[in-house]
């Protein structure tokens, strides 16, 4: 993992970065950017659950293929089908980025209210 929503994936014998579609985590490693409150536990917890495992990726109809900086814009699923865009802001590990038209905004905005009504991770951590 790179971040919390960002990940390095091998696809066919070739290095892909991939950016989880509809969700922000806090950064880590934005140029002139101080590590964010929560952003370290964010990265950890995607690297936890993902670092050496089989994902399976899905892009979105409404999105784009890849974004400016030229990374894969997908869905990861994990081999038990969970989808991990989703758990991050379920956890509170980040929030539901709206910026970008994506099909589960509705979903990914209900999974934001849930974990801050909640006060989950970065809900109760940071202000």
């Amino acid at each position: 993992a790179v971040d919390g929503d960002t990940i390095d994936i091998i696809m066919d014998g070739t290095n892909e970065k991939v950016r989880l579609i509809g969700v922000d985590t806090p950064e880590t490693h934005k140029p002139n950017t101080p590590v964010q409150c929560f952003g370290l536990l964010a990265a950890d917890y995607t690297k936890t659950h993902l670092e050496h495992k089989n994902v399976r990726l899905e892009s979105d109809p409404i999105n784009q293929n890849r974004d400016r900086y030229g990374r894969l814009l997908r869905y990861v699923y994990l081999e038990d089908g969970t989808l991990w865009n989703a758990e991050l802001i379920r956890q509170g590990y980040g929030h539901a980025l709206t910026a970008f038209p994506f099909t589960k905004v509705t979903e990914f905005q209900t999974y934001e209210t849930e974990a801050r009504e909640a006060n989950r991770g970065l809900w109760n951590a940071c202000q």
